[in-house]
């Protein structure tokens, strides 16, 4: 047994002073290292081990836009400052593949607002994120050119296949975040009735986001506005009890999924969505509410945007609870007036 003991340590002996050997040339190091480290950086590197934990909060962007605008930015950067201890992921379809650290840091110099340690960046796969669930098939046959509301509806099922794949928190990226959402399992109603699909919260494989992506599939409507996102997950969820008018502030609990009501995310309605871009008398304090969903459809025709010393509610909310992405607003407008 000795022997077998002698014997390996010099073979060891030997392999090392080879690469000692090999590594006193400066220029050969750095390739004997990066490739020791390389499989462990491409391990480390995905949304599986970033989302493990199932605590992740996720945005999507699911056009090629590389560009996103301050209010996306802003969203991310007030979910980094609420949820500090847990990691902020956004998918993006235009990013390239990310497979080292350095790629995902490369990533996010791209935008220095987002320049926190628990944000990460991935590209957005759909094969890859549909896969084992009821919309491969659906993405497979389906063809964009015919679908009306084709990157809402898209939207909308990659959601779905997040949550139920990694678990977490999901946000629309115009909703700004104020306060720690205290539910694990949750659904945001509109109204007392409907339920909304821009924030909600589910533990990894959940049985409604199972039922959620099955539906999608039974009863798509491409045509039809919030066919795949609203209406479905409140039609599932009054398949599994009946909805009913709030009383009170309280949630109503469906099970072990808690119906948040509308001052949560959405104390001011759709209808209202301009009133963000307005002054008011007195700010209001939103203190029932966990997050403000600005309804960034809503303003796709008219494009209201943040307007430096405006003092409406929105530049407010940016001051406040993006002040890195506000920053940079500012600085960007003092040098736009300096050369004018």
């Amino acid at each position: 047994m000795n022997r077998f003991k002698v014997f390996g340590f010099i073979v060891t002996a030997l392999i090392l002073g080879f690469i000692f050997k090999t590594a006193r040339n400066q220029s050969t190091l750095p390739y004997i290292i990066s490739y020791m480290i390389k499989p462990l950086t491409n391990t480390s590197m995905n949304p599986e081990n970033v989302l493990k934990e199932g605590n992740g909060v996720i945005f999507l962007e699911t056009t090629d836009r590389m560009q996103p605008p301050p209010l996306v930015l802003c969203a991310i950067e007030s979910a980094v400052r609420v949820y500090p201890d847990r990691p902020v992921v956004f998918f993006m379809k235009g990013l390239t593949d990310i497979t080292s650290e350095e790629d995902e840091k490369r990533a996010k110099e791209k935008f220095p607002s987002l320049s926190f340690e628990n944000v990460y960046i991935f590209p957005l796969r759909m094969e890859e994120l549909f896969k084992d669930t009821p919309l491969l098939k659906w993405y497979q046959k389906v063809d964009p050119k015919k679908e009306r509301f084709w990157i809402h509806n898209l939207s909308d099922g990659c959601r779905m296949a997040m949550i139920w794949r990694y678990g977490g928190l999901y946000f629309d990226a115009d909703v700004i975040s104020m306060r720690p959402i205290p539910e694990k399992n949750f659904l945001t109603a509109e109204h007392h009735h409907t339920s909304g699909s821009s924030v909600f919260g589910l533990t990894p494989h959940h049985s409604f986001a199972w039922r959620s992506l099955n539906d999608f599939v039974q009863n798509y409507n491409g045509d039809v506005w919030g066919n795949q996102g609203p209406t479905l997950f409140t039609r599932v969820l009054g398949q599994l009890c009946e909805l009913h008018d709030f009383k009170s502030l309280d949630n109503f609990v469906c099970g072990n999924i808690s119906f948040l009501h509308p001052e949560r995310i959405y104390p001011i309605p759709y209808a209202n969505w301009k009133r963000f871009y307005e002054v008011w008398d007195k700010l209001p304090t939103f203190n029932n509410s966990y997050a403000l969903h600005l309804w960034n459809y809503m303003n796709s025709q008219e494009k209201r945007t943040v307007n430096i010393g405006s003092n409406t509610l929105v530049e407010n909310l940016y001051k406040q609870y993006c002040p890195s992405m506000y920053g940079l607003l500012a600085k960007n407008a003092t040098t736009a007036n300096q050369h004018t």
